[in-house]
């Protein structure tokens, strides 16, 4: 797979039962983020740590090698720079995992980008 700070990561992908874990105090659950090694700006976001079984390979394989990142608490207050907080629990219930990845950004040199026209 990719290699990250000189040592090789390895997953392994299997399918397996996925709990999820809401904190009692409000709509609040953990979401464990990893980025992807090959693609810059994309993270997945799962919801139960190193839970890949749940991802398709359709998504998973062009990511890459994946490195850990954190474990963060989604609550209502929670704000999150590229996507909404909503959103993301709402995935992470029903798929089991979110893809964020960055904005597209036309390029102004082909048809329909920036200064097309």
């Amino acid at each position: 797979m990719g290699k990250a700070l000189g040592y090789q990561i390895r997953y392994r992908f299997q399918r397996q039962s996925a709990t999820i874990r809401p904190l009692p105090h409000d709509n609040s659950m953990i979401a464990h983020i990893y980025k992807s090694l090959r693609k810059p700006d994309a993270y997945l976001y799962l919801r139960d740590k190193d839970a890949f079984g749940l991802v398709p390979d359709l998504v998973r394989n062009p990511l890459g090698g994946l490195e850990f990142v954190m474990s963060i608490e989604l609550g209502d207050g929670r704000k999150l720079a590229r996507a909404d907080v909503s959103v993301v629990r709402s995935n992470l219930l029903d798929r089991g995992y979110y893809l964020q990845v960055p904005p597209s950004v036309l390029d102004p040199l082909v048809a329909g980008g920036v200064g097309d026209g």
